[in-house]
């Protein structure tokens, strides 16, 4: 750890959108650290249907209730040595399925062997979780009662933000 006695975390991810796994995620960590960030990495690969700022707003809305949770984002570089740029002596991360643990796995090697110093902490979701993703979530929109299914899988901010757009879309 740092000198400092402050702990720090960043869970990070596309957040595109947040979805109630995220929030699940979020709600667990936060109180295991002083500070959590939740960083939206930015891959200039990766097509969003949020921006950046639109992803801030939501993550802002639904971690309001935690005064130690900050949102920030991320480009360019490596998620464990963003951490160590901002202090971080921890990086969260989820599990929800076997593929995830193996990728998950390597990953918590490879970071070790960039920052030795920062430690990786693995929270596993509960059932009703395990398989939402934004991904999916995004998939759901459109069939008929699409707003119910996605009602059950992001937290109100979003499922606000995606009926928002939703209607502005078909005019």
């Amino acid at each position: 750890m740092t000198s400092s006695t402050i702990r720090r975390a960043v869970y990070a991810g596309s957040f595109d959108p947040p979805t109630n796994g995220h929030l699940w995620m979020i709600r667990e960590a936060q109180p295991l650290f002083d500070e959590l960030t939740v960083a939206i990495g930015i891959n200039p690969e990766k097509t969003t249907t949020y921006s950046i700022e639109e992803r801030k707003q939501m993550l802002r809305a639904i971690t309001a209730n935690f005064p130690n949770v900050k949102i920030s984002c991320f480009e360019n570089q490596y998620l464990v040595n963003y951490a160590r740029s901002i202090g971080a002596d921890f990086i969260v991360r989820g599990i929800r399925t076997a593929s995830d643990y193996e990728y998950e796995r390597s990953m918590r090697h490879i970071n070790h062997d960039l920052q030795p110093d920062i430690s990786t902490i693995f929270l596993m979701p509960p059932r009703e979780f395990a398989e939402v993703s934004s991904t999916m979530v995004k998939g759901m929109v459109g069939p008929q009662n699409w707003q119910a299914m996605i009602r059950r899988y992001v937290p109100d901010a979003v499922y606000e933000k995606i009926m928002q757009d939703h209607m502005y879309h078909e005019g």
